[in-house]
């Protein structure tokens, strides 16, 4: 039997929901409720965005994370924008957020108000740069995206063919595509 490759298990470029960097959030969540319309009856229906630039290369990704942190633009003040998911791991607690929500006057503003203008942000104000280890090409052993995915804590993996981004890889695809090999072999 063959083995797997990534390319086998990606969700296509094409398929995702894409907005310009230069769109807004509320252009972003209306390409997002689109994509999920022709998923409707599909358990892992898109919950992220790609962000395109103007030669339709991929430059950034928004996921329900980033649209929560689009409300409240104070997080970009706090720190750097894929430091703050780890900061529990360094011994934070409970009372150092809420702390932190007090000292840096965060959700003062009515959440309205808040979502009001949020929805005109640009996504390039908020969107996430995917780093190096983000990306896996389309000939990937499954063992290979396991491993970035793990190493990595990512949700999702763009996939690479000839330098260009062609699909995307989501850690529920890879764990449905384990669950299925143990079915299979239980």
């Amino acid at each position: 039997m063959e083995e797997k490759k990534v390319k086998d298990l990606m969700v296509p470029i094409g398929e995702y929901a894409t907005v310009s960097e230069d769109a807004t959030l509320k252009d972003a969540l209306a390409a997002l409720k689109n994509a999920q319309k022709q998923h409707d009856d599909d358990q892992y229906a898109h919950r992220a965005i790609i962000v395109i630039d103007r030669e339709q290369q991929v430059v950034g990704k928004i996921s329900q994370i980033d649209v929560l942190k689009a409300l409240e633009p104070k997080y970009m003040d706090l720190c750097e924008p894929d430091s703050e998911s780890g900061m529990t791991r360094f011994g934070f607690s409970k009372k150092f957020f809420t702390d932190m929500c007090t000292q840096y006057n965060l959700w003062s503003t009515p959440m309205s108000q808040l979502v009001q203008q949020a929805a005109n942000r640009p996504v390039k104000t908020f969107m996430y740069k995917p780093k190096e280890g983000e990306y896996i090409t389309e000939n990937g052993t499954i063992e290979e995206a396991i491993h970035l995915l793990v190493v990595g804590r990512h949700q999702s993996l763009l996939v690479l063919k000839d330098k260009k981004i062609v699909g995307v890889l989501r850690l529920v695809d890879m764990f449905r595509e384990i669950t299925d090999a143990m079915d299979r072999h239980g």
